[in-house]
């Protein structure tokens, strides 16, 4: 698979802050993180920043020796269960730990019918609404410069017509309508912090999805990137679907990111099952055929997402089993141990996508660098710098 896009590979001049070409050195070249958003749920870093537990320090001590970006829970009913009593400490202090250890935070999400606020049923549709645009403004604005990206909206295909139970948020979505709520939600993050990223995200991949985007992007929407979730709990989409779901999605031009995976290293939820928070058991063990089915399935679907030149994330949802349906779908088993996966992704994002290598200037101070986009500590014997490698890196100065 061509990975090409993914690599800065030019002539490349190294000089001194006074501007002198650094001749005939030695530079090393090593990798510190990826511009490609290598991400899993930041959960498990909530009650390690405010408990400080052994057990969670475990957890996420090898969360961090892969990932590079995270997701925290914004999920409204949770995050404020008594209006007006935002559970904000905990998600600041949270993103300030990731964000200090380099990792990139998203925020998900912002507005969704599913764990909805139930106080907001009882206002009326004006005034949830009013209160739906007033939560997004404080949420973006009271993070801004720790959480720049956010999923706005979720899985609206699906929204208003939700019926398991009557919330607020369908409510809204019913009278607007999709592109109309979703317009307004838009509207009003990208109010709130013009710089942040923005995404509208579905479990939907049909063609529903297709025109839902197209409506938005005709209304003029500011969406940054589609958000596709994959959770295969009932098997592994396969490279067919992987590609076929990309092709459809790339027509518009807009970066993808896949949002929420899940690989299973047992027993697959059987195929009748629609509503995946239906399976409701009592153990969903890992076993070791499901452990090899899992590492080999993860290291197919990346390399396929990594080759292609639209995707920039991809977020594994669980880090350690049993988080979301008791499932076996982590990266570590509930005892802290690694599983196969964790050790094939850790050797692909940090071993085989990693570059520390040396080059070898010539007397003006150039060299061919081929490297992995992202950040590096460039250094030789007179001193070192902290810089970034992308296309338009045309000089370096140590």
């Amino acid at each position: 698979m061509d990975i090409s896009h993914r690599k800065v590979n030019k002539r490349i001049r190294f000089t001194d802050m006074g501007g002198n070409p650094l001749s005939n050195r030695e530079i090393s070249v090593k990798q510190k993180d990826h511009k490609f958003l290598f991400g899993c749920g930041g959960f498990d870093f909530m009650p390690f920043v405010m408990e400080g537990s052994e057990e969670y320090k475990q957890v996420t001590d090898a969360w961090v020796e892969i990932f590079n970006y995270a997701t925290l829970p914004f999920y409204w009913g949770n995050y404020e269960p008594e209006e007006g009593k935002p559970n904000k400490d905990v998600l600041m202090k949270t993103a300030l730990y990731l964000k200090d250890k380099g990792v990139t935070v998203k925020g998900h999400p912002l507005c969704w019918h599913t764990v909805c606020a139930d106080w907001l049923m009882d206002y009326d549709n004006e005034t949830i609404l009013k209160k739906q645009l007033a939560r997004i403004d404080r949420e973006v604005t009271g993070f801004k410069g720790v959480i720049d990206m956010w999923d706005v909206i979720n899985e609206v295909v699906i929204m208003p017509i939700f019926d398991k139970y009557d919330n607020a948020i369908t409510r809204i979505c019913k009278e607007k309508g999709r592109v109309g709520l979703i317009r307004e939600v838009f509207a009003r993050a990208h109010e709130s912090n013009p710089d942040a990223v923005l995404l509208l995200n579905d479990f939907n991949t049909s063609v529903n999805y297709e025109i839902l985007i197209d409506g938005c992007l005709n209304a003029g929407v500011p969406i940054s990137a589609i958000g596709i979730q994959s959770h295969q709990h009932q098997g592994y989409w396969g490279r067919e679907k992987l590609e076929e779901v990309l092709e459809r999605f790339s027509g518009f031009g807009l970066p993808i990111h896949f949002t929420e995976n899940t690989l299973i290293s047992g027993d697959l939820m059987p195929e009748y099952i629609v509503d995946l928070n239906d399976w409701q058991v009592d153990e969903w063990p890992s076993t070791p055929e499901g452990e090899a089915r899992q590492a080999k399935e993860i290291e197919e679907m990346y390399r396929i997402l990594f080759s292609h030149p639209l995707v920039e994330a991809i977020t594994t949802w669980d880090f350690r089993d049993g988080a979301w349906l008791k499932a076996p779908s982590g990266y570590i088993r509930r005892d802290n141990s690694r599983k196969p996966s964790f050790e094939m992704l850790k050797k692909l994002v940090k071993e085989e996508w990693w570059t520390d290598t040396k080059v070898k200037t010539d007397a003006d101070g150039w060299a061919m660098v081929e490297a992995f986009k992202g950040d590096y500590v460039i250094s030789c014997s007179d001193g070192s710098a902290n810089v970034s490698l992308s296309d338009d890196s045309e000089m370096i100065r140590v």
